[in-house]
């Protein structure tokens, strides 16, 4: 991987945000991308957000993208755009816990600060027996202690890159690499016959179901979008003119649509298959439909803009607006 020895803090930055809940087969090219059109962070600072969440479009967790953007700001100004170099100093940066100050300070600087990932969890949690999940207080505090006191004070850098590895490629979370484990014969998992129930599963978090009823309002040269400025899921991002409802919009939709936009001026011309979303805790069910304006250039819709279609393409989407935008051709 491109990040792999990285001591640009920068990139090691960067990478360790964008690989934040994301595949690394996944964020890859995203890495890329930022890395070619930000060298550095002064390009990423004066960015305009909507491009900035354009180029992260379709990675999901966009607070990330909101968070990256505000930090480089803050860094090109408060810090004349150098990165600071100590971990204290680096955890009061937004959108940077303990991992992510841990894994710069370590690779980029050299601290002796032990990183903590899923990866290292789960070798620790195997290889010492550790019962407690790794989502509590108590969970967090035996694996950062443990993590901490485990670190090679000469090579903290490539220690931490090493055991996350190891996690990564040999004790994974199903059919782990136990017969060329080095560490096998006292691995308390192994030898407890205990490898998939460690480390101990997290809750289940329940599921919200939420229902997203956008209307489609074009023209042959334009169409409506809106922003969403909400601090909701999505925030910042472009999407068609929306309103949220608790079930499935089945029954006096036109009422539901003009009760909307406040007036009744228009025709249902057709609705599209719905489609789902599945985000961490919650599930969408979009539901898109258009609509006729009596008069297009006389129409208003709530909140909402009109822009040249020729333009859609500039603007960063949720990724099932993307997708519906994209079958109709539009983007």
């Amino acid at each position: 991987m491109p990040w792999k020895g990285e001591k640009n803090p920068y990139f090691i930055w960067l990478s360790e945000i964008i690989l934040q809940q994301t595949r690394v087969e996944q964020g890859l090219p995203y890495f890329l991308n930022f890395k070619q059109k930000y060298p550095t962070v002064k390009h990423l600072a004066e960015a305009p957000e909507d491009e900035v969440m354009k180029l992260w479009q379709g990675l999901g967790y966009y607070s990330r993208a909101r968070n990256l953007h505000e930090t480089a700001k803050n860094i090109q100004t408060n810090h004349n755009g150098k990165f600071p170099s100590s971990f204290e100093e680096l955890i009061k940066l937004k959108g940077v816990g303990d991992y992510t100050a841990s894994a710069i300070a370590s690779f980029a600087f050299s601290e002796i600060k032990a990183v903590v990932d899923g990866n290292v969890i789960r070798v620790l949690a195997r290889v010492f027996g550790i019962d407690l999940p790794p989502d509590t207080t108590a969970g967090k505090k035996k694996f950062a202690t443990l993590s901490q006191e485990l670190i090679d004070e000469h090579e903290p850098g490539p220690y931490n890159q090493a055991i996350m590895d190891f996690g990564a490629v040999v004790c994974t979370p199903q059919n782990p690499g136990c017969d060329a484990c080095p560490f096998q014969k006292f691995c308390v998992a192994y030898q407890q016959n205990r490898i998939d129930e460690l480390p101990v599963k997290k809750k289940k978090i329940k599921i919200q179901e939420r229902y997203f009823n956008y209307l489609v309002i074009k023209s042959k040269d334009e169409i409506y979008i809106r922003k969403r400025t909400d601090s909701d899921i999505w925030k910042n991002l472009y999407e068609l003119p929306m309103f949220e409802t608790s079930k499935p919009l089945k029954k006096n939709i036109k009422e539901a649509i003009a009760g909307y936009l406040t007036n009744n001026n228009f025709e249902i011309t057709a609705y599209s298959e719905g489609s789902v979303q599945l985000l961490t805790h919650r599930k969408i069910h979009a539901q898109f439909i258009e609509i006729e304006p009596q008069s297009f250039k006389k129409f208003r819709a709530a909140d909402a803009q009109k822009v040249k279609l020729t333009h859609l393409d500039n603007f960063a989407f949720p990724k099932t607006v993307h997708l519906y935008l994209k079958l109709k051709n539009l983007v």
